[in-house]
């Protein structure tokens, strides 16, 4: 069973959410256009303020549609659950009081935490790289999988995205999202056409007015490509894509970029401090960089999205009669 609100979107899109870059003015223009838009709970510093980013966009999106009488997207919160969160039920207690209609799991899938979202209506979705995750991931009963697949922005996998939703769809009947290099409304409509359901978009959504990106960030984004994503742990501890020039610029050289340790960036800082530290000043990215020129606001970007997504579709209708 898909998730009933796909219906209901301008573009099957969802806003990735991005760990110091998404907050509640990213996530509401998103839903005032009609793409999911979402955001970390780790990017508020404290379950007070979490609630509060809660409780803004709620209101936001209420106020917008008491306005127009427009129907908005559904908006998510991205948790990580794993033990290194201490947060994670506190927040987890938060969406529920709320009511946030989807929660994206990251690290682990539990079904205690899909029943508490399940009780009051509420989706799960749960981001994977491997088969394996995915089975792990649907045995604790999610409503969608996110499909990272190679070449994506943060913690990306190394499977061809291809190969990555067959073997997910071979086993998996619910909703299935791509991420991956999706940078415009022909990437999106290639998603479908591989079999996903839903677009799960990152890097291109750092490129646009309402993010929190630096410019400095958002102009190496524009000056960069394919060949200046850089696959490495060793910022985190944990495999993922990087920006060359900001790697460089801290000093990281392509000896140091097969580590596997994390960088000692001040044993003063606790894990969680070195991370958002690590993030702040090492700018990551997707392969998709390659396909962004610009800065654009949301909307003006969902627009430009959904005139290519059409035009691709009716492309691709035109072939096919050519091939009939």
């Amino acid at each position: 069973m898909k998730a009933a609100f796909i219906d209901q979107l301008s573009l099957p899109v969802v806003a990735a959410p991005m760990f110091l870059i998404s907050g509640p003015q990213l996530v509401i223009e998103c839903c005032k256009n009609g793409i999911v838009g979402t955001f970390p709970a780790l990017n508020q510093r404290t379950t007070d303020g979490f609630e509060s980013w809660v409780i803004e966009i709620k209101e936001a999106l209420a106020a917008f549609e008491a306005e127009t009488g427009k129907k908005v997207a559904p908006f998510g919160v991205n948790l990580i659950v794993h033990q290194s969160n201490p947060r994670v039920e506190t927040d987890l207690a938060i969406c529920v009081k709320h009511k946030v209609p989807l929660i994206i799991t990251s690290l682990g899938a539990v079904s205690q935490l899909v029943d508490a979202v399940h009780s009051y209506g509420g989706l799960v979705f749960h981001d994977i790289i491997k088969k394996r995750h995915a089975e792990k991931a649907a045995e604790a009963g999610v409503d969608g999988l996110i499909l990272v697949s190679a070449g994506a922005g943060g913690h990306a996998g190394v499977t061809n995205p291809m190969s990555l939703v067959a073997e997910v769809r071979s086993f998996y009947n619910k909703t299935i999202l791509l991420s991956g290099c999706i940078s415009n409304g022909r990437d999106v409509a290639s998603a479908l056409q591989m079999g996903a359901d839903l677009a799960y978009m990152g890097t291109r959504f750092i490129n646009v007015e309402e993010s929190n990106a630096d410019d400095g960030y958002r102009q190496m984004i524009i000056d960069s490509n394919a060949s200046d994503i850089v696959y490495t742990a060793a910022v985190s501890g944990v495999s993922a894509n990087f920006l060359r020039p900001s790697l460089e610029a801290m000093g990281i050289t392509e000896e140091m970029w097969g580590n596997s340790k994390k960088i000692d960036f001040g044993s003063e800082l606790d894990a969680a401090k070195a991370e958002a530290k690590a993030w702040k000043t090492i700018w990551s990215a997707g392969q998709g960089v390659t396909s962004i020129s610009n800065v654009l606001p949301v909307k003006d970007l969902v627009q430009q999205m959904k005139q290519e997504f059409l035009a691709s579709i009716e492309a691709l209708q035109q072939l096919a009669k050519r091939y009939r």
